[in-house]
Order: structure tokens, then C-alpha cells, then sequence
């Protein structure tokens, strides 16, 4: 997941990661929790001074990606003191290869790098950020192999975009579905589904093993649509963001 959604800046302690990618998307503006430090939950001051150094410098608020479960409990409950918010519960779904694949309805047009059509689409949907986001965007897109999905509309316009992320090229690898986006105009007609298919049956090529995909958790209508194609939820996480500390002000 880490490589599949790359931060444009990264910086590695002993155990914890920093990610920064000018505030695009929180996955690559946060911090990677991979494992508690020496000594504990002892650790957990120092590098938090240190995170806060290192986002301020960037303008940018410290923001962690963990999991809410046993292995992160000291971790967060050290945020609950420090007065983190907790924010974009997200599920993990998982997905065996062996459960096969079914064509697409329609024709799917597929490429190893992001059209502008494909962008247009995606960000349309997902996108936020001033002018310069875009930009940003791409290059975190193109920090990992991926392929591309493109489904167009009766009319010929781009109606849904899809991408299948390939971190791993070694045997029985995963790959990840990713920024599954249907434009409002197209929605209910089928064609997330027909770019859902046509990833599975391009990771069905590739020999993949399985798959993963993330999804917020307030979104069932995506929910659904991956139910029915077999995935399943492994996991949850969530973003526990810094509360902006405020001036003090008067006499």
C-alpha cells in the first residue's frame, strides 16, 4: 500500500515513515507508523517532536495512517492524549485470484500511464487542491507500475476510470485497485463495474495471486459494487490528524 500511493518526499527513522506530497491526498501526507520504537511507547515524545519539525517546515499538518487495532493500541492512545482527531475510517478488502474473472460488458481501453481524459475523470470525481494539485497527482500515480482503465459512454465521453496498481513483480504478487471513479453523468449504467472486470481480468494475465483495494468506510455504494465481485474486508484504518493549536490572544 505504501508503494502503491508514494509520497513525493520521504523521510525514514527507526521506525517511523514520513510522507509529503505538497498536502495531495492524505495517504501521501502522512506519517507510516511501520513499528513501535525502542523502548515503546517511551519513544513515542521525541519522535513526535521530530514529526512536527518536519511537517511544519513543509506547511503541512501531522497527520498518521494506522491501524485502529492491538498492534497500534499505545500508539493511540498516545494520540488521544495529545488530542488527535480520528477521521476517513477506510476498509481494507481483499480479493483470491482463484475466484476467476468475467469479461467486461463493454469495451475497456487500457494503458501503463494516465491519459488526460483518464485524469479529467478521476479528479473530476476524487480531486481537491488548488491549480497545482493535478500536477502532483500525477507524479504520484506514476510512482508505482500501474494500468490504466478507461470506459467510455454511449456518446464516446470518458464515463469511468479504474487502475490496477503492480508493486510486486516477483511470483504470486498482489495488485491493487485503485482510484475506481465514475463520472455523475454515467453513474448506475455499469461502467465501474466494467472497469472493475477489466483490472481483474488484465491481474488474471499478469498471474496475479490477489488482490487489495481501499474504500471509506461510509461508502457502501462502492462497498457493494466489490461485494458482488467477490472482495472481502481484511481491515480497517484511519488518519488521526493534529488539532490546530491556537494563538494565544489578548493581554
Amino acid at each position: 500500500m505504501d508503494a502503491a500511493w508514494p509520497g513525493l518526499e520521504r523521510y525514514e527513522t527507526d521506525a517511523w515513515v514520513f510522507r509529503a506530497a505538497d498536502g495531495v491526498t492524505q495517504r501521501a501526507n502522512s506519517i507510516w507508523p511501520r513499528r513501535d520504537p525502542e523502548g515503546g511507547a517511551q519513544g513515542f515524545p521525541g519522535l513526535l517532536r521530530e514529526a512536527r519539525s518536519w511537517y511544519r517546515s513543509r506547511r503541512l499538518p501531522v497527520i498518521f495512517q494506522l491501524f485502529d487495532d492491538p498492534r497500534t493500541a499505545s500508539l493511540n492512545a498516545f494520540l488521544d492524549a495529545e488530542g488527535f482527531t480520528r477521521q476517513s475510517e477506510t476498509l481494507i478488502l481483499t480479493r483470491q485470484a482463484s475466484l476467476g474473472t468475467t469479461p467486461p460488458d463493454r469495451p475497456v481501453e487500457l494503458a501503463s500511464q494516465p491519459s488526460d481524459e483518464w485524469l479529467e475523470v478521476w479528479w473530476d470525481v476524487d480531486g481537491r487542491g488548488g491549480a497545482e494539485a493535478p500536477a502532483a497527482a500525477r507524479e504520484i500515480l506514476e510512482g508505482c507500475p500501474s494500468v490504466y482503465a478507461l470506459v467510455r459512454g454511449d456518446d464516446g465521453r470518458p464515463a469511468a476510470v479504474g487502475r490496477l496498481v503492480l508493486p510486486d513483480t516477483t511470483p504470486g504478487p498482489l495488485g491493487g485497485i485503485y482510484c475506481m471513479a465514475t463520472h455523475p453523468d454515467a453513474r448506475r449504467c455499469g461502467y465501474g463495474s466494467d472497469v472493475l472486470r477489466a483490472l481483474l481480468q488484465e491481474g488474471a494475465s499478469r498471474k496475479l495471486d490477489g488482490y487489495w483495494l481501499l474504500v471509506t468506510a461510509a461508502n457502501h455504494g462502492a462497498q457493494e459494487l466489490y461485494a458482488k465481485a467477490g472482495f472481502r474486508e481484511e481491515g480497517r484504518y484511519l488518519y488521526r490528524q493534529e488539532r490546530p493549536r491556537r494563538a494565544p490572544t489578548g493581554c
